[in-house]
């Protein structure tokens, strides 16, 4: 049913943005949100349509809410390229594209990764229900890199229980801004939902989860380095959130402040458009042979391009230096890799 809320204005948000205070004041309304409310003419103060969302508030003002209900969604087949890594009867592993959407939502009703795999496979798991056939986990929309779909329940419920209980393998590669303090780390720090922005998540949450990252450095260049992460959990924004914590956010994450730093050529602009993370690698127990599958996914083509001119144009530091430059490409970061073996 559409819902209405009634809102008076306090003293302390007196000169607030009316799409801050709504975002606030509204359980899980974004800022997004509110501004698309106000955009469609569904929110009044003192009785008068708001029509920006900048408008700021007086002390008593009534702000008038009306949130009507939402358009139902349907996820459709639809013809979009799909970077196979591995499949067969149950599993259905891609190197999803940075940019493309896992599943279907108000806003992305379609052109999501669901609408193409529906396209590409007969079948799917419909244990996640119509709008998530298959996913048993995700990406953010800008990381790219491998990802795993299921085709049928047994696969399903089998790669659930195994991320449950943490026995899949998630290696991740990312630029960040500056030098990490050593080569080897990890990052033991809770992660909840930002206590003011509810889009974001903060390691300073009133409520929060366990998370762990633990972190090799794999290059060091001017102005960034190049990490191989490994999560061993799988908290919203984890990696994003526990790197920026650490005082050096993931190249072009605006975010969690992952602006380019001042040292960075102009030019880059044009190549760093995304937060610089792409899911490398990952390992698991096939849920229904039993064996173990490792998969890797090439590097996207944008953030290959950006390790490229580091690599060639900046002037990296022998001491800093980790790794000589071909070696990502020798290890499989840059290259498929997939491995089906027996068990012991």
């Amino acid at each position: 049913m559409p819902q209405e809320h009634l809102l008076i204005v306090s003293n302390d948000a007196i000169g607030k943005r009316v799409d801050l205070f709504l975002s606030e004041a509204i359980p899980g309304m974004s800022r997004s949100h509110a501004a698309s409310r106000i955009k469609d003419g569904h929110v009044w103060i003192e009785g008068v349509p708001v029509r920006k969302s900048g408008v700021r508030l007086r002390p008593g003002e009534t702000v008038r809410v009306w949130i009507p209900d939402p358009v139902p969604i349907e996820a459709r087949p639809e013809a979009i390229p799909l970077d196979v890594l591995y499949e067969d009867d149950h599993l259905l592993v891609i190197n999803k594209e940075a940019g493309l959407v896992v599943h279907p939502a108000p806003g992305h009703a379609d052109g999501t990764l669901v609408n193409a795999v529906l396209h590409h496979c007969d079948r799917l798991s419909s244990i996640g229900g119509c709008l998530r056939p298959g996913i048993v986990h995700r990406l953010d929309k800008d990381t790219s890199g491998v990802l795993i779909v299921t085709k049928s329940d047994a696969a399903q419920t089998g790669l659930t229980e195994q991320f449950k209980h943490r026995q899949v393998q998630k290696t991740y590669l990312a630029l960040v801004v500056g030098k990490m303090p050593r080569p080897d780390g990890i990052i033991d720090l809770p992660i909840g939902r930002h206590p003011v922005d509810r889009k974001k998540m903060s390691v300073h949450a009133t409520r929060s989860r366990n998370a762990l990252t633990l972190w090799h450095e794999r290059e060091v260049y001017t102005g960034f380095s190049l990490l191989e992460i490994e999560i061993k959990t799988g908290r919203t924004h984890q990696i994003r959130v526990h790197v920026a914590a650490m005082g050096h956010p993931i190249a072009g994450d605006d975010v969690y402040g992952g602006r380019l730093p001042q040292s960075a050529p102009s030019r880059w602009a044009s190549l760093i458009r995304r937060p610089m993370l792409h899911a490398w690698k990952i390992g698991f127990t096939h849920p229904v042979t039993g064996r173990p599958i490792t998969c890797c996914a090439p590097l996207a083509p944008d953030m290959e391009a950006v390790l490229r001119e580091l690599r060639e144009g900046a002037s990296l530091s022998v001491a800093f230096r980790k790794n000589r430059p071909s070696e990502l490409r020798d290890n499989g970061a840059d290259g498929r890799a997939i491995s089906e073996e027996k068990s012991p």
